[in-house]
């Protein structure tokens, strides 16, 4: 029987090199990576050997046979056998050209010493990739602002979501290996300056994300009520800087602005049950106000047709599982242009026509009785949040589909508005880096200018020697989990090669030096150990309480919990 990658799905192509005959795509070296919804497996050469099953290579249990695929995976069958009926995809199936992981042992006396500011899913995979490349002697300190690592999969995945969350096993096995030495609650810019990180290493990789909200630039968008996604994303997953949010939840309608996956994560929370929610590891506060919620209607608003909408495919299988607790319904205008002959443009994820097709069932649906709903809504986009002293309503102007001259669909506005009343936006239209302190930025783009991972001086076009970024201030908010971990052999390959070739200057201090520096300057300072003591409180909380884990939400309790626990 052939084996079907499902929702879980974490991108990083760690299954790819061990499958026998290749039957896993798109891999890494292929063109459709870069803009993969996730990776599947041709059932027409899957021989049924189990080896992409075993949870080294695959840490989110994502790939399982087909028979036992449930009445909720059962699509994932279709959707990966629909991904090889592409005709441009015929070559998948030849021998597999491996990734060459060159000797990169260098010349300098003592280990390469690199220091990574970020703990997320690309800072683990930059760290990763160097303590796995055969011949290297390395020494990696991991820098977090926080108490606590991995970034966007502790604050980011939705709680409902834990089988996302378990990449942070791949990332433990990074952790516990010689030479890896984090040092947590410690803020570059604030604490230890750039040039201090660099007088102490070889090299410096920043993978600090895109942390910042994109403004919508409309009438009302700063009214009471009006929130980014960022802030009610952290407030619900318990990050510190979030968790003295307050959200007033009375209101019968919420209306979010964007339809990709994390506006979808958040319909899912203000509609789930409660009951079902108590069972993941949302924060404490998050779960009380939500029990009080008078939420019954969540509105997705996106720009385009379904077709074409941001969210992928898995996410949107995965909404339409919630047929007991939540009816999902659509609301889209006729379109002119048929979604099916576009499948050229390469701006769509793809496929847009399982996509669409996903939707169209969503949509002839008999009506349901459950006690809340979700409405995409598409081809609209927000014109003014109404209200006087807080948010009581939104003005969306329609759109229509239509076609460029080189086959490109796009949007046309209307004249047609309408008034929705709601109490609660949620932007969610994308996120932003933030400068770094020292280091170029290019403010158009939110991103660190760089080239191949090499940050780059946009004034004169040379690069920052030692200097690297990687994720999503590397190439912009775009892409899972695992695609990072090519973003991240693409800027490790890029500092291997300057190593190898003598352009890093060595570290003038040690790495005494560096301890010494980082306990003068911030006492508190916890390392992996430390962590594991968190982890460990948690995950103990929440076995009392039926839950995977309680989270500590304020840093104090951390530091707390990992210097004396």
């Amino acid at each position: 029987m052939p084996h079907v990658i499902t929702q879980q799905c974490c991108n990083d192509a760690s299954c790819v090199s061990v499958c026998p005959v290749n039957c896993i795509h798109p891999t890494p070296e292929e063109p459709d990576y870069a803009r993969a919804e996730m990776l599947h497996i041709d059932p027409a050469t899957c021989i049924d050997c189990g080896a992409c099953t075993d949870v080294d290579v695959c840490p989110v249990d994502a790939i399982v046979p087909d028979s036992a695929l449930t009445p909720e995976t059962i699509r994932y069958a279709d959707l990966n056998a629909r991904f090889f009926d592409d005709s441009t995809r015929t070559q998948y199936r030849r021998e597999r050209v491996a990734r060459e992981r060159s000797d990169h042992s260098g010349s300098s006396v003592g280990p390469l010493c690199v220091a990574i500011v970020g703990s997320g899913p690309s800072a683990c995979c930059a760290a990763d990739e160097l303590t796995t490349t055969p011949g290297l002697d390395v020494e990696v300190h991991i820098f977090d602002r926080l108490p606590t690592p991995w970034g966007l999969v502790r604050y980011g995945v939705a709680p409902d979501h834990q089988h996302t969350k378990s990449a942070t096993r791949t990332f433990e096995r990074m952790a516990s290996r010689p030479g890896v030495f984090f040092h947590l609650g410690v803020e570059i810019g604030t604490h230890l300056t750039h040039d201090e990180l660099l007088a102490h290493h070889h090299a410096v990789i920043y993978a600090v994300g895109a942390p910042a909200d994109k403004r919508l630039d409309i009438p009302g968008e700063d009214l009471p009520g009006s929130v980014s996604a960022t802030d009610l994303v952290g407030w619900y997953n318990g990050h510190p800087d979030h968790t003295d949010h307050a959200f007033d939840l009375s209101t019968e309608r919420a209306v979010i602005l964007g339809n990709g996956n994390v506006a979808l994560d958040i319909a899912r929370i203000l509609t789930r049950d409660v009951k079902e929610l108590a069972r993941t590891d949302i924060a404490g506060h998050a779960l009380s106000a939500l029990a009080g919620s008078g939420i019954r209607e969540v509105v997705v608003v996106g720009r385009r047709d379904p077709a074409y909408a941001a969210y992928t495919t898995p996410e949107l299988l995965g909404l339409a599982g919630l047929t007991t607790e939540v009816e999902v319904t659509l609301d889209c205008p006729a379109t002119e242009v048929d979604p099916a002959e576009n499948d050229n443009d390469q701006t769509a994820c793809p496929p847009t026509t399982l996509k669409a097709q996903v939707a169209d069932e969503l949509a002839s649906r008999p009506a349901g009785s459950a006690p809340r709903r979700i409405v995409l809504r598409y081809l609209a986009s927000p014109v003014e949040i109404l209200g006087d002293d807080r948010v009581r309503g939104i003005r969306l102007r329609r759109n229509e589909m239509v076609a460029d001259g080189n086959d490109r669909s796009g949007i046309r506005p209307t004249k047609t508005t309408d008034v929705l009343e709601c109490g609660l936006v949620v932007r969610s239209v994308g996120y932003r880096g933030r400068p770094m302190p020292g280091l170029p930025f290019d403010i158009d783009r939110g991103i660190i200018p760089n080239h191949s991972g090499q940050v780059v001086d946009p004034n004169t076009g040379e690069t920052r020697t030692g200097v690297y970024v990687t994720g999503w201030i590397k190439r912009g908010p775009s892409g899972v989990i695992g695609t990072n971990k090519h973003c991240s052999i693409e800027t490790v390959t890029s500092l291997l090669d300057d190593h190898a070739n003598g352009r890093l200057t060595a570290a003038a201090r040690g790495s005494r030096s560096l301890l010494d520096l980082v306990r003068e300057r911030r006492p508190e300072s916890i390392d992996y150990e430390g962590w594991q003591a968190i982890d460990q409180f948690e995950r103990a909380a929440g076995k009392q309480a039926g839950r995977p884990r309680v989270k500590i939400v304020d840093i104090d309790g951390m530091l707390v919990r990992a210097q004396f626990s």
